[in-house]
């Protein structure tokens, strides 16, 4: 098991500090040093994101367990909070908490539970998006909330309404159920190019849980925006993978094309910067520590 407590400040901390936080997407034990090393409080693990790393569609292709495995190896690279996309729980709520006590046990800080029925599919990606019922929804949260007693274990309750065009009272009559299933934070969230939508929901919403955003479709928002209107969190929530994407794209052709990989070694990491990120001067510490010493010339007693 991993540690519990992995930093000074708690994801519980960050997220109720009332000052915005930013949260990372990754989706290996690579991606997850990157974001550490980087700087940021939170490390977000992309369901999207873990689920396109193992050549999965962001449509519950991917199973739990699989999910848990990548959680875990992630957890043991970094020290910082791990917020988990646990999509919709994977099922009912017997899944739901199976899953949520076993991120716990390798490492999380936190899941984040989507108010759709099982499968779903990416918000981004069509137009059918059926919720689940609120009051079976609410019945998940409250089974991971009694398996996992734990205060510092955050439990974010992800309202897709909008993104189902379902409207904005029906978006707060959730919240407000979410809360009352024992929620920690609300994530609402929008797939329009505007903010609109979410200030609406934080101004009607009056912080009576945190609030936490994904914008990616509405990215040109200023931050101040979201400082005014009292957000907790910000998830920049697929933007490794998508870096990942566009850098192995270019280089594939660029090798591809020249047949050498003399004109991209400018443009790619050195091996000793993937040898630091990955702790392998800890290793060499550890040999010099644990293994035998080379003989020195001095005849041993047998």
């Amino acid at each position: 098991m991993a540690s519990a407590g992995r930093t000074a400040e708690s994801l519980l901390q960050l997220i109720t500090a009332g000052e915005l936080t930013f949260a990372m997407e990754g989706h290996d034990g690579l991606s997850a040093a990157i974001v550490e090393r980087a700087g940021f409080k939170v490390l977000w693990a992309s369901g999207l994101s873990i689920s396109s790393s193992l050549g999965y569609r962001d449509a519950n292709e991917a199973s739990w367990s699989e999910v848990v495995n990548v959680v875990e190896r992630m957890a043991d690279a970094v020290r910082i909070p791990i917020l988990v996309d646990g999509d919709s729980g994977f099922g009912n709520f017997n899944n739901a908490r199976l899953m949520a006590s076993k991120l716990r046990r390798c490492g999380a800080s936190g899941v984040c539970l989507e108010d759709k029925v099982f499968p779903k599919i990416n918000s981004f990606v069509g137009d059918r998006h059926p919720l689940a019922e609120t009051a079976e929804f609410c019945g998940r949260l409250k089974a991971i909330k009694d398996r996992i007693p734990d205060p510092e274990f955050v439990l974010v309750a992800r309202i897709e309404a909008l993104i189902a065009g379902r409207g904005m009272d029906e978006a707060l009559a959730r919240a407000y159920a979410y809360a009352e299933a024992g929620a920690d934070a609300i994530l609402i969230h929008s797939r329009r190019s505007d903010a609109d939508e979410i200030f609406a929901f934080t101004r009607a919403w009056q912080n009576l849980l945190p609030v936490v955003i994904v914008p990616t479709k509405y990215y040109r928002t200023p931050l101040s925006a979201y400082r005014a209107a009292g957000i907790s969190m910000v998830i920049w929530a697929n933007h490794n993978l998508r870096a990942a994407t566009a850098a192995m794209r270019h280089i594939c052709g660029r090798i591809v094309r020249e047949e050498t990989i003399a004109g991209i070694e400018s443009e790619v990491a050195t091996l000793d910067e993937v040898f630091d990120l990955l702790k392998y001067q800890e290793l060499a510490a550890a040999e010099e520590r644990y293994l035998p010493q080379k003989a020195s010339g001095v005849r041993q007693p047998v």
